[in-house]
């Protein structure tokens, strides 16, 4: 299985997805200021892993604050403060911080500032290996809406590089076919950032699962010609109601599956799910540097005096949702109930 992430004594090690395929290169990062800058700079992308990738973080930067117990959570505040800010939109790296911060006070209680820092590393791990186990659940979940010989569109990349390992959206797709089943993928390529061309592609041609690229605006044409069975793609934040933040172009190809009456599944684990946040339209969407629009591979292909914009995500409305497919089994509309008793049963 694809190594995403992984916490090692030298340091936090991850994959960096910014040279693939070209170049399979590890960075050890030993300061908590890398990760977050890995964060940022879309090293390590795909809400899971950034989850994981904090929480790594913040045990990483434990090791290095204050041996007093106030020293101590006024730095690990700090740090939770900058760490959440790398990147507002997927609500997984809120979610690993407050569940970091949590075991780091409970353990502080009970044991002190030692038994904090060694905890946090424990809890690293642990968030590491149960993302894995919930992506394997929600695969199989997902593997049951799946027709036997199946043509499924993807967008961004929701596989094993954007999780701790085996993917939220490639999930779905590698466990119908370790179910027997017949499929195939179609990546749309993604702009600007292009993680279904470089990524998807990458991961599933390793796996030796069919696939082909396809640039974004093909996707409308390949639904037509009847060459799109399902859509699933993954989520960086699902409101209480069912709508979606997920890569920018998801909406579209909503849109497009909901005219050629095509199921539009959503994989995600229940922590992705912000039961907080009413709808989408109050998920923040992150807005990046024009330049990643303008400039491909070093080369920029507009006028200089031309302007870009960039906004990261967009939001697929729950109308658009055919079902939201997690770790605890498959929700449905109407999205208020079903997602809180999964999330509910979640909690335990």
């Amino acid at each position: 299985m694809i190594k995403t992430i992984e916490w090692t004594d030298e340091g936090v090690v991850m994959l960096d997805q910014r040279l693939l395929p070209g170049e399979e290169v590890y960075l050890t990062l030993k300061r908590p200021e890398e990760v977050i800058r890995a964060i940022a700079d879309l090293v390590v992308r795909g809400a899971p892993a950034i989850g994981v990738a904090a929480a790594m973080g913040m045990a990483l930067g434990a090791q290095q604050l204050a041996d007093d117990p106030e020293g101590f959570r006024g730095g690990l505040e700090e740090l939770s403060g900058r760490m959440v800010a790398a990147r507002p939109t997927a609500v997984n790296l809120s979610w690993a911080v407050r569940r970091v911060n949590r075991v780091a006070e409970e353990a502080l209680a009970a044991d002190g500032v030692a038994a904090a820092k060694a905890r946090l590393i424990d809890e690293a791990k642990l968030m590491h290996r149960q993302d894995i186990e919930i992506n394997r659940a929600l695969g199989r979940h997902g593997a049951a809406l799946v027709p036997q010989d199946a043509s499924i569109l993807t967008h961004c990349n929701a596989g094993a590089l954007a999780t701790a390992g085996y993917g939220t959206a490639l999930g779905v797709v590698r466990a119908a076919q370790e179910a027997g089943k017949n499929v195939r993928v179609l990546a749309d390529e993604t702009r600007p950032f292009l993680q279904g061309a470089r990524l998807t592609t990458w991961e599933l041609q390793k796996d030796d699962i069919p696939v082909t690229l396809i640039t974004d605006n093909m996707a409308g044409h390949m639904m037509q010609q009847g060459e799109v069975n399902c859509v699933v793609v993954g989520a960086d934040r699902i409101a209480a109601n069912g709508d979606v933040a997920n890569k920018i172009g998801t909406y579209t190809v909503a849109v497009l599956a909901r005219e050629h009456r095509i199921p539009f599944y959503v994989a995600a684990p229940t922590s992705t799910v912000d039961l907080e946040t009413g709808s989408g339209a109050l998920i923040p969407i992150e807005q990046r540097s024009s330049d990643e629009v303008m400039v491909v591979n070093g080369v920029r292909i507009a006028p200089e005096s031309v302007a870009a914009a960039y906004p990261a995500f967009d939001i697929t409305p729950n109308r658009l949702v055919t079902a939201i497919i997690t770790e605890q089994g498959v929700a449905r509309p109407p999205y208020t109930e079903s997602l809180a008793a999964l999330c509910a049963a979640a909690q335990g």
